[in-house]
């Protein structure tokens, strides 16, 4: 059985709060704020999609990256503690795929196609893009504008 997202914080936080992991205990706990901010909102559903949920999370690892890398003398405690975050984090997030196995997982879903190099991105941009999630982003696009010949 696959366990959500949410599940799995949940069980994460009950964890954390009885091994007495208090950094642990903190970032998963903004991780869980972040998603019930982003299920009560005005204009939501109050459910999450996938994609919604691999955002909120991504956006919360760049937040600690980014805020540890503004060091301030006499701050090396909150840089840590913002790094050790952003790794605890980026579990819940897909492992990433290497550019070899970005290329070749690429290679199927244009090949799977059928259609002139052109239209694909039209019609199975989304697909390319569900792949690419799992990649390293800044390579992502050169290896499709590279198999598609653009």
């Amino acid at each position: 059985m696959n366990m959500s997202l949410e599940e799995k914080i949940n069980s994460d936080i009950k964890t954390a709060m009885l091994a007495r992991e208090q950094e642990k205990l903190e970032a998963i706990r903004a991780v869980k704020a972040a998603l019930l901010l982003e299920k009560t909102k005005e204009s939501g559903t109050g459910n999450i999609d996938e994609t919604n949920e691999l955002k909120i999370l991504q956006k919360l690892v760049k937040q600690r990256r980014e805020s540890a890398g503004f060091t301030v003398q006499g701050t090396a405690k909150i840089l840590q503690k913002r790094i050790v975050e952003a790794g605890i984090i980026e579990k819940y997030l897909p492992q990433q795929m290497d550019s070899e196995e970005l290329r070749e997982k690429l290679k199927q879903i244009i090949a799977g196609t059928g259609l002139p190099r052109l239209k694909i991105w039209k019609g199975h941009g989304s697909r390319l893009e569900r792949a690419g999630r799992q990649g390293r982003q800044q390579n992502d696009l050169g290896i499709v504008k590279q198999l598609l010949g653009g």
